[in-house]
């Protein structure tokens, strides 16, 4: 019987240890897996999907109940084959996203897959218990707030009324000091205002008698006028340090500083043209058509973002355009003379000048400046210092041009750009 029973225990025991041991491989296989698919889904979906809201594709949100996993597997894999199959449920997404098929990821394996559908479970969940849980620990939260507020109040209302029970009797005190000393005050304060009126008239008298103290005090006078109006007028129309409030807060150092979007990509009159043009809405909307920032804001859509569709008068939710499109009345910040031309293309293209060396650190800056005085002595240093680039078409043209003449050819104005809008038109 002895026997039996410790071979019953030992076997209860490795029962036990398995089962616990099965539980904890389990877990961590569930663990990985969410790990997994949040990379993975991060990776390959963010682009079109999110977990709680409609994007380019459908909400993820319940995507496990109304479908069944084998389902969502083949379709993730391949969408197109099951549309063409004839599948209902595949034909019916087809249908309701304009016929848009999505992109097919048959480099994923099923197990992808699934841990990539055990994040969006996950995520599920955590979203279910941020909705419910807020409500009482904010009115908990709030309760104990009201409370606190409350007694200090109080506090501070008793306070209050101690410190003018205080000060009233101070005044009082002092009140009937001054009562008892009037005469005394009155006399001394006579006395001193004569004394200054008596030193004040001595120093005038004494003053004006030097004609030679009043001739250096107005010229120094003179001196100081002609220093400060002069800044003033060699100062004007320099706007070194200029920064204006946009209608939008667009940052400078997130798009060209740590998304390294070339400066062109915006400003594509920089390498062709006199001016480097201000992008359009639409060129904005290549990216944010998608990329709302949400993950910034607690799941909503960033405020300047918003401001942007609402110019292009863009409805994120079905994301459709409406027909009152308004203009974004950006600030002007570098702003030229009329008188001076500049042309942007012969710089950036021919000279082959870096944005930075008229611009500044552009990509650092969260709210743009202008970080160059943009005066003719600045433009004449630069011009002094840097060495001309001879490597490119635009001197070929001219080398071109030079040995025709040389040998006799006929050359006309055109030939050395003289049919360009800028020679005359700026």
């Amino acid at each position: 019987m002895r026997n039996i029973s410790s071979v019953l225990g030992r076997l209860a025991k490795s029962i036990s240890i398995s089962l616990v041991l099965l539980f904890a491989v389990t877990m961590t296989s569930n663990a990985q897996d969410v790990k997994e698919g949040a990379a993975l889904f991060k990776a390959n979906c963010t682009t079109c999907h999110k977990i709680d809201k409609k994007v380019t594709g459908p909400a993820l949100a319940g995507m496990s109940e109304r479908h069944s996993e084998e389902w969502l597997v083949s379709w993730i894999k391949n969408s197109k084959a099951m549309i063409d199959a004839g599948d209902a449920a595949a034909v019916a997404i087809y249908d309701e996203y304009n016929k848009m098929a999505m992109t097919a990821f048959t480099h994923l394996s099923d197990d992808q897959i699934k841990s990539i559908i055990a994040y969006v479970q996950d995520e599920e969940v955590k979203l279910a218990e941020k909705a419910s849980s807020p409500v009482a620990a904010g009115s908990a939260q709030s309760s104990g707030a009201n409370s606190f507020m409350i007694f200090g109040l109080v506090a501070i209302l008793i306070l209050a009324i101690g410190v003018v029970v205080v000060l009233n009797r101070v005044t009082r005190t002092l009140e009937k000091v001054l009562i008892s000393n009037q005469a005394a005050i009155q006399a001394a304060q006579a006395h001193e205002e004569a004394h200054v009126e008596s030193s004040n008239a001595k120093f005038a008298k004494a003053f004006l008698k030097n004609k030679k103290l009043v001739g250096f005090a107005v010229l120094m006078l003179v001196a100081l006028l002609a220093v400060v109006g002069w800044r003033t007028m060699w100062n004007i129309g320099v706007h070194e340090g200029y920064q204006p409030v946009q209608p939008i807060k667009f940052s400078h150092q997130i798009h060209a500083g740590v998304n390294q979007i070339d400066c062109q990509y915006c400003h594509g009159g920089a390498f062709k043209s006199k001016n480097a043009s201000i992008p359009s809405a639409n060129v904005c909307m290549n990216c944010h058509n998608t990329i709302t920032a949400s993950d910034h804001y607690n799941g909503e859509l960033s405020p300047e973002i918003a401001k942007l569709y609402r110019a292009v008068d863009f409805n994120p939710d079905t994301r459709e355009y409406g027909n009152n499109p308004r203009p974004i009345e950006w600030v002007r910040i570098h702003n030229l003379p009329d008188f001076a031309y500049f042309n942007h293309s012969q710089h950036v293209s021919v000279a082959g000048v870096e944005c930075q060396t008229c611009h500044g650190p552009i990509e650092t800056m969260e709210e743009v400046y202008q970080y160059s005085p943009l005066t003719m002595k600045w433009c004449v240093e630069c011009h002094k210092t840097t060495e001309v680039n001879a490597d490119n078409a635009y001197y070929d043209q001219l080398i071109e041009a030079h040995e025709k003449l040389k040998k006799g050819e006929k050359m006309t104005a055109a030939m050395i750009g003289g049919l360009e809008c800028g020679k005359c038109h700026y």
